[in-house]
Parts: structure tokens; sequence; C-alpha cells
């Protein structure tokens, strides 16, 4: 099973889109600091995920959500506590 995950970021009110087949082990790595991406804003909480069977419909999902559209459909349908925009 492959997972397209959101996080979040309320220190810096960012979010970041990924891939993984172990969501609890990357939001690990991410909050310990092993993504040059995100480690300058920690913490990050997984807000939203879904599931695939194969990597490539998770890849082309997470490159939809990493769109202008998908950003667009990620505004309107995600929303965790304590954003603000």
């Amino acid at each position: 099973m492959f997972y397209v995950y959101v996080l979040y970021s309320q220190k810096s009110n960012r979010y970041y889109v990924g891939l993984t087949t172990n969501i609890k082990r990357r939001l690990n790595e991410h909050n310990n600091g092993k993504n040059a991406s995100t480690k300058a804003f920690l913490p990050w909480k997984v807000i939203y995920n879904e599931s695939f069977d194969t990597r490539l419909e998770a890849r082309r999902r997470e490159k939809y959500l990493k769109t202008a559209a998908g950003r667009k459909w990620r505004k309107a349908n995600i929303r965790p506590r304590g954003a603000t925009e």
C-alpha cells in the first residue's frame, strides 16, 4: 500500500505533500529533521492522507496535489485547526 499525505506546520503555516509506504515512520523522519525541505519548519502533523494500491497511482496523485489546481483543491477541502490564510 502506498500513501499520499499532506503535512501542516502551524509554526510557519506551511504545507508539505509527500508519498510513502509508512506514514508514521515518514512523519517521524520529517519531525526529526531528516528531510532538508521540512526541517526548518518543525513540528509537522499529518492532516490528510489517501491510500493507493500502486506506486504509480500514488505518484500521480502526489504530483497533482503539488500543481496549482491541486493546491486549490487542498485549500478548498483540507483545513487544519489553527491554520491561517
